[in-house]
């Protein structure tokens, strides 16, 4: 009877350890390859979100870490790392220097991109439209009403334009891609600089607002006249109809990875302070006028040193194993030497209770 007790207990112990080896086997694949279960909290620009997203998937796949990132524009992204709600804050809009300090934060870029004008007009096909700074101005004004209107047509003598009325889509949001497109505005137009002017939030002189890219696109999807602006990894992915559009040099470009990264050649992040630079309207035959880079901010002083190891090793494989990623997506992958030089930053500048995270 007592050998028959032990028996039974051992086929119980037996049954726990067969459970408990079959729930790892579930959650981590198999015994002796499980993958971290750590995740990543961030919170920002919804320009960068399509490649944010796609290489958040390819990480979680490789190493188990889990990027949760809200899209929910460069404005709510700030707030949030300064409430520090999240590992790491997005913005499009780049902070000064002298705001880090105070916050006691880092900003670097991540990944360069582009700016376009999206139209819903029946009958024109994409990279069709021509637009050029002044047309685009008086049309965000409010002050060209038509899409058959002269200064239209004059430039678009090939297409049948329709007697129909312009609907201006705007972001309604604090957004960084609103401030790259009315940093562009404000540098192609002194009337606009001083009317509306450039920033994450101005006021739109007419129009309806999205919030985020994705607003921006489901908006001017749906409106019938509609004219907007998104990044361009949102046009593609909607499906939207881009424009041409006249660059510094005059010429009507293209929005591609060359234009973009015509525009982006002549930057020179060495010299910027905390890495703050204003893309638009480069010189340059090719280049596209609106490129903007997006950038990650994180504090100095970290409180959770895994947490923020994983960030920093999520940021690093971006880099040196997100290139081609990003150039699907037609993003501009940071040059390496920025890419150097971000690292260093964070060798010298992030430390957590007080010791380096990286040495």
């Amino acid at each position: 009877m007592k050998a028959r007790k032990e028996i039974t207990s051992d086929l119980r112990i037996t049954a726990a350890v067969a459970v408990a080896l079959l729930i790892l086997i579930t959650v981590f694949g198999s015994v002796g390859h499980a993958k971290e279960t750590a995740a990543i909290s961030g919170a920002g620009a919804s320009f960068p979100y399509p490649i944010y997203a796609a290489w958040a998937n390819k990480y979680h796949e490789l190493t188990g870490v889990q990027l949760n990132y809200q899209s929910i524009g460069s404005g709510g992204g700030i707030a949030q790392i300064k409430a520090k709600t999240v590992n790491f804050g997005a913005s499009d809009e780049p902070l000064k220097k002298e705001e880090l300090d105070k916050l006691g934060l880092i900003q670097f870029p991540m990944v360069m991109g582009g700016v376009v004008p999206v139209v819903n007009i029946k009958g024109i096909e994409k990279g069709k439209l021509k637009l050029t700074p002044p047309v685009l101005i008086k049309i965000l004004l409010g002050e060209i009403k038509k899409w058959n209107e002269e200064p239209i047509k004059a430039i678009n003598p090939d297409l049948t334009l329709p007697d129909q009325p312009i609907v201006v889509v705007h972001r309604s949001d604090g957004s960084g891609t609103n401030w790259i497109f009315t940093s562009y505005l404000s540098a192609v137009s002194p009337e606009w600089k001083q009317k509306v002017g450039a920033g994450k939030s101005v006021p739109w002189p007419t129009g309806i607002g999205g919030k985020g890219n994705e607003g921006v696109s489901a908006f001017v999807q749906r409106t019938d006249g509609a004219i907007g602006y998104v990044e361009f990894a949102y046009a593609l992915q909607n499906n939207l109809v881009y424009t041409q559009l006249q660059n510094k040099a005059g010429s009507f470009v293209q929005p591609t990875i060359e234009t973009f990264k015509s525009a982006a050649a002549n930057a020179n992040w060495k010299d910027a302070q905390a890495f703050y630079i204003v893309l638009v309207e480069q010189p340059g035959k090719e280049s596209w006028p609106i490129v903007g880079a997006t950038y990650i901010l994180f504090y100095k002083e970290q409180p959770d040193a895994a947490a923020a190891e994983h960030a920093l090793k999520f940021f690093a494989w971006c880099y040196d194993k997100g290139e081609e990623m990003a150039a699907k997506l037609l993003y501009i992958p940071m040059p390496k030497n920025v890419v150097d030089l971000v690292k260093a930053n964070w060798k010298s500048d992030v430390v957590s209770k007080g010791n380096h995270l990286w040495k």
